[in-house]
């Protein structure tokens, strides 16, 4: 009887969500999860998990037989020679060849598409292009992450968790982080508990936020003096977007310009109506919005939508110079729900000539947006996700609903991390009348 601690040597055949890979044990073909490691390869693991569970879990003690994709660790504090407990999270993938990471991830998501959504649609994957005169960078390193998240504990030691635990780990480097914020997060001392946050906008200077832990139950007062809320600027080619410097912005440095490209190739394939009535979901500061306004003309109506008010004065800032254009302060479930009850049949004609863009946080849309949504009708929806697993079942929903897509494209914004970018355009599959 197999039990926490033990020894055992795997085979690893192939690779789950999560970060983590998978090998299997004993005459039912348990299936153990093992991070660390790559298919193909056999491992010494020490089980950390196991008893009467569906599956276990590892850790890799020896790579006994390692795979041709395997590299020196892109974060050497996170290697194999480091005792596991003081590795530090966040890439998972980093011991893995740039071009067998983008074949895993496209697994990955195809994966998730088949068990979760019961759906069998080709997946394309690509890395980031140059895009506005920015070039990724070198292939084999990192210092993409414009904004970084650092955790203090009681005996002030400052650093990322380590990896799967709730452990700070001190390291020297953050080499998936811009070298500005590498050297900001290396000054760091004397902090009190709770977490840090490193914030480089379009202006190249860091931004450091510190946000002390809090009693439970307990909630941080608004200060208009807190350096999160200070209004900085980030570009997209010549436009510009104000968001708070603890607000929402994506990570990669290419993301944002990337992402833009990416739904406007997918929303010129439909056509924005310029008669129509157009949604960005869960829209931030009206990045997607811009996009369609863009698309669609000086006049073009587009609301976006929020549950972050701050987020929401700032879309409103970003999407004045459309007369059309608004954003408004809601949970989109609900804000969803309030438009359909009041919408006039003029309304309801506009939104079905519409296009909606959907960018839900990491849990998804869920069955209750996506009928809400559907039930307008919209020309297209394009659904930027960054959850492999909640975009498959969100397409599932979808399905359900009467929309489907033909294909899903993901882009790899997150090198030598597990996650991934996924962009998928949904239309109705019935004729419209």
């Amino acid at each position: 009887m197999t039990s926490a601690g033990d020894l055992i040597d795997l085979d690893i055949t192939g690779v789950a969500h999560g970060g983590v890979f998978v090998g299997r044990v004993g005459g039912d073909g348990r299936v153990v999860f093992v991070p660390d490691t790559l298919p193909g390869e056999r491992v010494r693991v020490r089980v950390t998990e196991a008893g009467d569970k569906s599956f276990w879990r590892a850790e890799p003690v020896e790579i006994l037989d390692a795979s041709p994709d395997r590299v020196p660790h892109v974060w050497a504090e996170a290697g194999l020679d480091v005792p596991a407990d003081r590795r530090p999270g966040g890439a998972d993938f980093g011991h893995i060849a740039l071009p067998r990471q983008l074949e895993l991830k496209k697994q990955v998501v195809t994966d998730a598409l088949s068990r979760v959504g019961r759906l069998d649609l080709p997946v394309t994957i690509e890395a980031p292009a140059p895009v506005d005169g920015l070039a990724p960078e070198p292939a084999d390193r990192g210092g993409w992450r414009t904004r970084v998240s650092l955790h203090v504990d009681e005996s002030g030691t400052v650093g990322p968790m380590a990896s799967r635990s709730h452990r700070v780990v001190r390291t020297e480097t953050l080499p998936l982080a811009t070298a500005a914020i590498e050297r900001a997060a290396a000054r760091l001392i004397g902090e009190r508990p709770g977490r840090i946050d490193l914030v480089q906008p379009a202006d190249g200077r860091v931004r450091v936020i510190n946000r002390p832990a809090l009693a439970r139950g307990q909630r941080r007062p608004v200060n208009p003096k807190d350096p999160a809320f200070e209004p900085v600027v980030e570009r997209v080619g010549e436009r510009a977007f104000r968001v708070d410097a603890g607000g929402f912005w994506q990570v990669h440095r290419l993301a944002a310009a990337t992402l833009t490209a990416a739904v406007a190739a997918e929303l010129g394939v439909v056509g924005v109506d310029s008669e129509g009535r157009h949604l960005d979901l869960y829209g931030g500061v009206g990045l997607f919005a811009a996009t369609i306004a863009e698309l669609g003309g000086e006049a073009t109506q587009v609301v976006s939508v929020e549950a972050d008010e701050r987020a929401t004065e700032h879309a409103g800032e970003n999407l004045s110079e459309w007369v059309g254009a608004r954003a408004e302060t809601g949970r989109v479930d609900r804000w969803l729900a309030a438009l359909a009850a009041g919408a006039s049949a003029r309304d309801r004609d506009r939104l079905s000539r519409g296009v909606v863009v959907l960018d839900p946080p990491r849990a998804g849309a869920g069955r209750d947006v996506v009928r809400a949504l559907v039930a307008l009708a919209p020309a297209a929806v394009t659904y930027v996700a960054c959850d492999p697993a909640a975009l498959a079942r969100d397409l599932a929903f979808f399905r359900e609903a009467g929309y489907e897509t033909s294909s899903v494209r993901a882009i790899d914004l997150f090198p030598h991390s597990h996650h991934i970018e996924a962009v998928a355009t949904l239309t109705p599959v019935a004729p419209r009348g």
